[in-house]
C-alpha cells in the first residue's frame, strides 16, 4: 500500500503536467526513436535500438511513479490551513539563535525543495509541525548540529 502523498494544489498541477508531457509527447518521441533504430537492421547488435528501449523503460517507470503519486495524493485545501499552528501549507517565519530571520514553506515530501520548501517529514519541518507563534523548537540537523528556532509568524502559503 503506497503511503499518502501530501500535495499543495500547485504541486498537484506540476505532477499532472509532467505526467501529461511524458505520456504524450515523450512517449511519441521514444516510439519514433525505436522505429528509426529498427530500420537500421539487425536489432540484436543495434546500440541505437538498445538505447531507445532503455529510455522507453525509464520513461514508463517514471510515468508509473507519477500515476502512483497522483493516486495516493491528498491535496491540501487552502481553507483548511490554519495560521494558529504550523501545518502543511503554512509559511513559517522563524528567528534562529543568532537572530537571523528565516522563512520556510511546509509542504509534503513530494514537493520539498530545501532551503525554502521543507518537507513535513524533514527534521526542521517535523519539529515545526503543530507548533504555535512564539514557541521555540530545538532541532538536530542531519549533519549532527543542533539549531534553535523561535516561530515569529505563521501564514497560509497556498
Amino acid at each position: 500500500m503506497p503511503k499518502d502523498v501530501i500535495l499543495t494544489p500547485e504541486g498537484l498541477q506540476k505532477l499532472q503536467a509532467e505526467l501529461d508531457e511524458l505520456s504524450g509527447n515523450r512517449r511519441r518521441q521514444v516510439a519514433d526513436r525505436i522505429k528509426e533504430a529498427r530500420e537500421f537492421g539487425d536489432i540484436s547488435e543495434n546500440a541505437e535500438y538498445d538505447d531507445a528501449k532503455n529510455e522507453q523503460a525509464m520513461l514508463e517507470q517514471r510515468i508509473m511513479q507519477l500515476q502512483d503519486r497522483l493516486r495516493a495524493a491528498q491535496v491540501v485545501d487552502a481553507n483548511s490551513v490554519s495560521t494558529d499552528t504550523v501545518g502543511v501549507g503554512s509559511v513559517v517565519n522563524v528567528k534562529d539563535e543568532k537572530g537571523g530571520s528565516l522563512k520556510f514553506t511546509i509542504v509534503g515530501s513530494a514537493e520539498a525543495k530545501p532551503p525554502d520548501k521543507l518537507s513535513n517529514e524533514s527534521p526542521v519541518g517535523k519539529a515545526l509541525m503543530g507548533r504555535k507563534r512564539g514557541e521555540e523548537v530545538s532541532v538536530t540537523l542531519p549533519n549532527g548540529k543542533k539549531r534553535k528556532f523561535k516561530i515569529t509568524k505563521i501564514d497560509v502559503g497556498l
